[in-house]
């Protein structure tokens, strides 16, 4: 995971946005955000845009602290 090499773990993520390519992707993610973040999932907001880069499905944004 890219936090990793900064000393950082999931738990230290504060606020995710992800954005879609399509938002009738948006259960799906939803499912896949649930399972990755199985307890006190940080905030989160997803938007549907007109083209991902590298014509990838979604991208993600995270930002992370350490207490």
């Amino acid at each position: 995971m890219i936090l990793e090499p900064d000393g950082l773990e999931r738990t230290d993520v504060l606020k995710v946005t992800i954005y879609l390519e399509d938002i009738d992707d948006f259960e799906a993610m939803n499912e896949a955000y649930a399972e990755f973040f199985e307890t006190d999932p940080p905030a989160r907001s997803a938007v549907e845009v007109g083209n991902v880069p590298k014509g990838a499905a979604l991208e993600i944004e995270v930002v992370a602290a350490t207490n």
